[in-house]
Order: structure tokens, then sequence, then C-alpha cells
């Protein structure tokens, strides 16, 4: 197998995404730079993702909506990180899998999550990956998240490579690895342990520890 990619929240770290105070305090930060004064219904739009509504208001308040956007982003890294370091967000303990697999193959981590956050894991948890990917810090990278394909297309070009494997917990990550032309690999965790396996993922897995067995099978008949 060429290579083997990692989505990121509810794979390598708990829980299913970032949390929403994170993005409502980020929000109110861009907003504090920015010398916005939203009204109340302005500013809880704004904390969300509402792309449409967030124009608008920027509009209104006659501030850059790409700035905004981009700046809201940056902080929510920032909080993000903050958030992992003091350990109100932790990594699963299967994590080494990842690790002990770079030694025998090609890695890397493509996330729908900000790619700013994507590079802090990688390097905060110390995972040599071959290629880091995450969501770039504008409209249209907003929009090209997963169940698209493009960050991890993205990632395999980077590469040089067209085959491997791609791990995910979610409906959303094994629709994108199947699309991109990827095995795909769907790994239960304590969120989505009653959901069906999903029609397209090649492999089911209980934990990351499993991999091995996927990436090198034996050779025994």
């Amino acid at each position: 197998m060429t290579v083997v990619l990692f989505d990121m929240d509810g794979v390598i770290l708990e829980g299913l995404r970032t949390d929403p105070q994170v993005y409502a305090d980020a929000a109110d930060a861009a907003l504090a730079e920015l010398d916005a004064d939203p009204t109340p219904p302005q500013r809880r739009d704004f904390r969300n993702h509402d792309e449409e509504r967030i124009r608008t208001h920027c509009t209104e308040l006659g501030i850059d909506p790409s700035q905004f956007w981009e700046r809201k982003e940056a902080y929510a890294s920032s909080g993000t990180h903050d958030r992992l370091r003091s350990g109100e967000r932790d990594p699963y303990d299967d994590i080494d899998a990842i690790r002990d697999l770079g030694d025998r193959t090609a890695i890397g981590l493509v996330t729908n999550n900000r790619h700013e956050t994507a590079e802090f894991v990688a390097d905060y948890f110390g995972f040599d990956f071959d290629v880091v990917r995450g969501r770039d810090p504008t409209f249209d990278g907003y929009d090209r998240r997963k169940p698209d394909p493009y960050y991890i297309e993205d990632a395999l070009a980077d590469l040089g490579v067209t085959d491997g494997l791609y791990v995910g917990d979610s409906v959303t990550d094994v629709t994108a690895g199947h699309a991109a032309g990827l095995e795909t690999a769907f790994l239960r965790r304590p969120h989505n342990r009653d959901r069906e396996r999903p029609p397209n993922a090649t492999h089911e897995l209980e934990s990351l520890t499993e991999l091995p067995s996927i990436v090198e099978p034996s050779d025994s008949s």
C-alpha cells in the first residue's frame, strides 16, 4: 500500500469536532480586531458558519467578509491549540499505531479541520507525517471539506501517488476517500459505535492497532 492517510477529529483527537465555544470566542475576537459592533443576532450568526449570513452582516457592518473569515479561523486555531496544551482535549490511546506504521509506509493527515491546527497536532503529538492537509482559511477552503475529495486528492498529488488507504470515523470520510480512489477504513470509536458501516468502507476497524494486518496482510493462506 503506497500511503495511509488519516482523518484527525474522532481518529487522532477525541471528539467529533472543534468545540462550538472555540468558534464563538474566535468570532468575538475577530470582530473586536476589526472594530465591528454587531447586534446580538448578528453576533450569533458570526459565531456559526453560515457563509451567506456572514457575508451579509459583514457588508452591513462595513467589514471585509474574507478578512473576518480568515481572522476567525486563525483565532479558532489558537483557541484549539490552547485546549490541547492544557489537556482539555486528549488524543486516543491507540495513536502510537500511526507512528509505528510510519516506519513501514508513507503516512499523512487529511482533515476538515483548519490546516494550521492539523500542522499543530502533527507537531505537538510527534507525528512524522509525509503530508499534512487541512482546510484553507477561506470561504472556498471551507466549501472544499469532505465529502468533497479535494484535500485528499491534494495530499495524494503532493506525494505523487494515486493509491492507498484513508482511515476515518464517519460516512463523510468514507465517501471522500472512495471518491479519491482509495481504499477506506471505517474506525469505530465511542461516538459511532452503533452506526451502520458505510457501504463504501473497504475495511472496518475496532482500533488503530489493527492497521498492520490491513497494510501488511499475512502471506499465509
